[in-house]
C-alpha cells in the first residue's frame, strides 16, 4: 500500500514496513497542538497519534492516541487527507507510517488521563510548528489546515 502523498525517502537495502497511522490537528487560540517527544539530545516535536491498534478505525486510534500523549479527549471532525512518511524510530526500525490527518476539536482536557511519560502537550504557533516538526508529512498536514481556514 503505498499513498498518494509519500514523504521522506528510503534508505537503500532497507525495508520499511506499512504502520497504519492517524494523527490530528487541533488548534486553540491560534495555536497548534503539538507534542514534545523526549529523547534526550534527539528529542522532536510530532502531531499526536500514531499506529492504529488491531481493529481501530483511524478515528479511534486519534481519540486514544491523543488521550494517551496529551490527556485530551478530541471528537475527530474532518479528514484531510493521507500521507506516506518514510522514517525510523528512535531505536532505528524502518517504518512507513501510512495513514490519515484529521481536524480535531477538543472535548475536555484532563492532564492525569496522559500515559506517556515522554510526551509533553506542547501548543506551538502553525508556523513554528511547520519548522520544527519532525516529520515532513506532518508539516504537509499543516499547511493543508491552514490553506482550509484562509
Amino acid at each position: 500500500m503505498r499513498p498518494r502523498l509519500q514523504f521522506g525517502a528510503p534508505e537503500a537495502g532497507l525495508d520499511y514496513p506499512v504502520r497504519p497511522t492517524a494523527f490530528g490537528l487541533v488548534l486553540h487560540e491560534a495555536r497548534l497542538a503539538c507534542v514534545r517527544v523526549d529523547r534526550g539530545e534527539r528529542s522532536y516535536f510530532d502531531l499526536p497519534g500514531g499506529a492504529i491498534d488491531g481493529d481501530e478505525t483511524e478515528e479511534q486510534a486519534l481519540i486514544r492516541e491523543f488521550l494517551e500523549e496529551t490527556g485530551m479527549t478530541v471528537r475527530a471532525v474532518e479528514r484531510i487527507g493521507e500521507a506516506g512518511q518514510f522514517f525510523r524510530r528512535s531505536d532505528g526500525k524502518p517504518l512507513n507510517n501510512v495513514g490519515g490527518f484529521w481536524i480535531a476539536e477538543r472535548v475536555a482536557w484532563e492532564p492525569a488521563a496522559k500515559v506517556e511519560a515522554d510526551h509533553e502537550l506542547v501548543w506551538l504557533a502553525p508556523g513554528a510548528a511547520m519548522e520544527r516538526l519532525r516529520h515532513d508529512a506532518h508539516a504537509w498536514a499543516v499547511a493543508a489546515l491552514l490553506r482550509r481556514r484562509a
